[in-house]
C-alpha cells in the first residue's frame, strides 16, 4: 500500500533522520524506508533499518536492574542533564531534510530539546523538525498525518491512519460482545511500580477490558503496591517500557515477592501475562494494531486468536508452592 506512493513520486525523496523507534516505523509504513539516512539506537524495525547509521546513545547503563536503571535516569533528569547523547557531527554530515523526534517523554527517547541543541549552530541549512507528542490514540493519528505532511505525502498519512483504525475497530467491535469486562492493570515498570497510561487505557477498553489506575491521554504514573492490591485486577499485563519478553520475565520475581501478590484475582486465576512492551505497546505507531490484537487475545481468549501468543506475549508461569 504505502510503498507504491513512494515509488511513483517524481520529486526526489527527502533525507530523513528518525530519532524514535515509532517514527521509524511510521516513516517506513508511509513508503519512505529507503529515505531514512540515520536513526536512534532504539530503532530496530523494520529489521533492515539496522543498516542505517546510529546517531544516539543512552547516558546510563542498560544492563542494570529495573531499580538501578530508574535511579540512573532520575539522577540525570534531576540535574537537568539529557538522558541521551546525540552525535551532532554525524547528524550534520548526513544533511537531513526532515528530522522526526518527540517531546512526549524525556526518558523514553531523544527529545526535541536534544535535537534543538544538536542543530542550534547550523546555518544556511533548512531542516524540518517534526516532534511527536502521543498522549493518546488521537495524538498518534495526528502525528502520523504531520509526518506525512512533512514528507509531502498527506494522502499517504490519511490512508495509513484509515488502515490502522479499520483493523483496530474490527477488534473493538468483536470485543464489545464479550459478556464480561475484566479489570486490567498494565504494568509499564516494575521497580518502582508504574501503571501504563497514555493510549493504553483506550486499548484496554477497545479490547474489552476495564483499565485500572490509569487515565487515557495522561502520562503514566508511579503507583504504590497498596494501590495495586486495592484495585484487585482480574488481569495483569506486564509490559515494561523498552523491555522484550525475556527481560520483562526477569523482573517477575520482584512482583511475585510483594505481599498479597498470590492472593490477587489475576494471580489466582492464572491471568498474568508478559508482553513485549518494547516492540508493541510502548511504540505509538502502526503496530498498535498488533498491540490491540495481543491485548484482545489476553483478555478474551475465547473470542480472539491472532497467533501472537508465544511471540508478542506469554502467560506467566503459575507460582510455585512454597
Amino acid at each position: 500500500m504505502s510503498h507504491s506512493s513512494a515509488e511513483s513520486r517524481s520529486a526526489p525523496a527527502p533525507r530523513i533522520v528518525t530519532l524514535i523507534a515509532s517514527a521509524t516505523e511510521i516513516v517506513s509504513a508511509l513508503g519512505f524506508r529507503g529515505a531514512i539516512v540515520g536513526r536512534s539506537h532504539e530503532c530496530d524495525y523494520p529489521p533492515d533499518i539496522a543498516a542505517a547509521p546510529v546517531l544516539t546513545a543512552p547516558k546510563f547503563p542498560l544492563d542494570g536492574s529495573s531499580g538501578q536503571i530508574d535511579r540512573h535516569v532520575k539522577a540525570l533528569v534531576e540535574t537537568g542533564s539529557s538522558v541521551y547523547r546525540v552525535d551532532a557531527e554525524a547528524l550534520r554530515r548526513l544533511a537531513p531534510d526532515v528530522i522526526v523526534t518527540q517531546d512526549h517523554c524525556e526518558v523514553c527517547a531523544v527529545s526535541l530539546a536534544d535535537v534543538e541543541r544538536a542543530i542550534c549552530d547550523w546555518t544556511g541549512t533548512q531542516v524540518r523538525v517534526v516532534s511527536c507528542r502521543p498522549n493518546g490514540l488521537p495524538d498518534v493519528w495526528s502525528d502520523i498525518r504531520r509526518i506525512a505532511d512533512a514528507l509531502g505525502e498527506p494522502q499517504a498519512g490519511d490512508r495509513l491512519v484509515f488502515d490502522i483504525q479499520a483493523r483496530m475497530n474490527k477488534v473493538a467491535a468483536k470485543a464489545a460482545a464479550a459478556p464480561k469486562r475484566p479489570r486490567v492493570l498494565c504494568v509499564e515498570w516494575v521497580d518502582p511500580l508504574m501503571a501504563g497510561a497514555g493510549w493504553l487505557p483506550e486499548m484496554v477498553t477497545m479490547a474489552g477490558g476495564a483499565p485500572l489506575l490509569a487515565e487515557a491521554g495522561q502520562l503514566s504514573q508511579w503507583i504504590t503496591w497498596e494501590q495495586a492490591v486495592a484495585a484487585q485486577p482480574d488481569v495483569i499485563v506486564v509490559m515494561p517500557c523498552g523491555y522484550d519478553i525475556a527481560r520483562a520475565s526477569a523482573d517477575m520475581p520482584i512482583l511475585e515477592a510483594l505481599p498479597g501478590y498470590a492472593d490477587l484475582p489475576a494471580v489466582r486465576q492464572g491471568r498474568v501475562a508478559i508482553a513485549d512492551g518494547n516492540q508493541y505497546f510502548n511504540r505509538p505507531g502502526p503496530r498498535l494494531a498488533e498491540s490491540l490484537e495481543i491485548m484482545a487475545e489476553i483478555l478474551h481468549p475465547e473470542l480472539f486468536d491472532f497467533g501472537h501468543q508465544g511471540r508478542g506475549w506469554v502467560s506467566c508461569p503459575p507460582l510455585r508452592a512454597a
